[in-house]
């Protein structure tokens, strides 16, 4: 199999403000200026103040279409982060929470940001079902977008096949990695938490094949619990409280030493609570951040550090070593969802205007930094099982993971060569 690995140290220095939703809302559904848009509904009207008649030819728009707050609020913070970086060149949209049973509007949504006459790039950020559809009508009727897709939920080989470029999440070294810190602080059993929906996704499934082989070679045990999904008609607060009651069960059931990890955002809140109260470990979330989770389980306001990631994970280490979770969770000190949100718009600007390669890691990497500057990632192009198939415009990619301690640590993750036969697993 052909792999390549590229290091980065992301080393940008400039900061970004996190903007805070507002409360002017676009009945269009799209949004150009502050503001928190409709969820899922459909716009045809152009984004931003530029006309496209007479517009310079740097004249251009972004779209960025992610989950809503309650879904997946990082992804949404990176948005709107580089909206308020460029201003009326961006257009924002969400897609409906119930995406699976919405799935003609899902796609409804990020078409209609093609008919603006001046969009050149339409970023959709977590990729869900309907990506793929999406993007091949885009592609009909205006081949000159460039489309993005940020934590691609569909097969590989359908969307690699109509997205321009696809980012994921490194999920291959990840369950490598992840398996390997918990047994490094003296875990001895992981469990896996999902539902059926997620478990149908070749990166989840093959996640959760790396993740026993892993489990086998450090003398751990691994264990898989269901939990309901979100998107069904329990919706998030039926789904968070199952957790609530039934993660003390698991702690019980599989002991204090015991890593736990779960596949959907809203699951990791009331996961990162009952851990924090009843003992066990939880590495780093799905779509690491230490905003994901940490501020609604130990009720922390952390408004105030307004998009800075020193000043949010110093806080949350605070509180969790409080609340004696030292040493036992972990996460990203630069939220995933937010630096994918706002990196790929970045990148998706610099291609469009000459300054970058779209399939360029490298330019991928120095995008990221803008949005997380000095942190360190590593990553690969992406390659099929099996058929070693390599594709040249997926890439896959990981932070160093941070224990919250006093003080605090990295594991060092980005130094660690994984194993070549787990790059083969299926």
């Amino acid at each position: 199999m052909i792999r390549k690995i590229a290091k980065v140290m992301l080393i940008s220095a400039l900061g970004l403000m996190l903007t805070a939703c507002g409360s002017g809302g676009d009945p269009a559904g799209t949004q150009t200026g502050a503001g928190q848009p409709l969820q899922g509904t459909v716009t045809t009207e152009p984004s931003g103040n530029n006309e496209a008649e007479g517009a310079p030819e740097d004249t251009f728009h972004i779209g960025i279409v992610t989950g809503s707050f309650s879904q997946s609020e990082d992804d949404r913070r990176g948005a709107e982060a580089f909206q308020e970086k460029y201003g009326d060149m961006v257009t924002l949209a969400i897609y409906p929470d119930n995406f699976t049973d919405e799935l003609d509007t899902t796609i409804q949504i990020i078409v209609s940001m093609a008919d603006d006459p001046l969009m050149k790039a339409i970023i959709v950020n977590q990729a869900v079902d309907g990506t793929t559809e999406a993007f091949r009508q885009i592609h009909e009727k205006r081949p000159d977008i460039l489309c993005i897709a940020g934590e691609a939920y569909e097969d590989f080989a359908d969307i690699g096949e109509t997205a321009d470029l696809v980012v994921n999440y490194d999920f291959i070294s990840r369950g490598y990695l992840m398996v390997r810190t918990a047994h490094e602080l003296g875990c001895d059993t992981f469990v896996h938490i999902s539902f059926p929906r997620h478990l149908s996704y070749e990166s989840v499934s093959r996640q959760v094949d790396i993740m026993k082989a892993a489990c086998e070679e450090f003398g751990m045990k691994f264990a898989m619990e269901e939990a309901p999904d979100p998107t069904t008609e329990v919706g998030v607060p039926g789904a968070q409280s199952f957790i609530l009651e039934h993660a003390p069960e698991w702690v019980e059931k599989y002991g204090q030493n015991s890593a736990y990890f779960c596949t959907n955002d809203a699951h990791t809140d009331p996961l990162i609570r009952t851990l924090m109260e009843c003992g066990g470990y939880f590495i780093e979330a799905d779509l690491p951040s230490p905003l994901m989770g940490y501020p609604g389980a130990l009720d922390l306001d952390i408004t105030g550090a307004s998009g800075d990631f020193d000043e949010i994970t110093a806080e949350v280490e605070k509180a969790v070593v409080e609340a004696g979770g030292a040493g036992r969770f972990g996460t990203w000190t630069y939220s995933y969802g937010y630096t994918v949100s706002a990196g790929l718009a970045e990148h998706a600007r610099r291609v469009i205007l000459g300054e970058s390669t779209l399939g360029s890691i490298e330019d991928l990497a120095d995008a990221y930094g803008v949005f997380s500057p000095g942190a360190d990632w590593n990553g690969s192009g992406y390659s099929e099982p099996g058929s070693g198939t390599r594709y040249d415009n997926i890439f896959l990619i990981y932070q160093d993971t941070y224990i919250f301690g006093d003080p605090g640590y990295y594991m060092g993750t980005t130094d660690i060569e994984v194993p070549e036969e787990y790059f083969s697993i299926e």
